[in-house]
């Protein structure tokens, strides 16, 4: 069985986990976890909160693609360990 197209998926969605992860840092690079409310200026304000939804939304879909990586990966090891299963069987035959 060939299963380099199943390995290529696994790659691509480790790979949009890590640029999701990137992306996820450099927003919060910038933000501060305080927010001063008091003599601050209100567009400041509105950069805060436009940024607090941001990383809201680049979480949310961190955590769906880890949990989907997560599964595929153990498909992923299932077929592996199936495949070497039936090789094993076939050889020994």
């Amino acid at each position: 069985m060939n299963l380099m197209p199943f390995v290529i998926v696994w790659l691509i969605l480790a790979a949009v986990l890590v640029v999701l992860l990137i992306y996820r840092a450099s927003l919060s690079r910038r933000e501060q976890e305080t927010v001063h409310v008091l003599g601050t200026d209100p567009a400041e304000i509105s950069h805060k909160m436009t940024v607090a939804q941001k990383l809201l939304v680049v979480e949310r879909w961190l955590k769906i693609v880890a949990v989907i990586l997560v599964v595929y990966s153990l498909v992923l090891l299932g077929l592996f360990l199936w495949d070497a299963w039936e090789r094993s069987s076939r050889g020994a035959i």
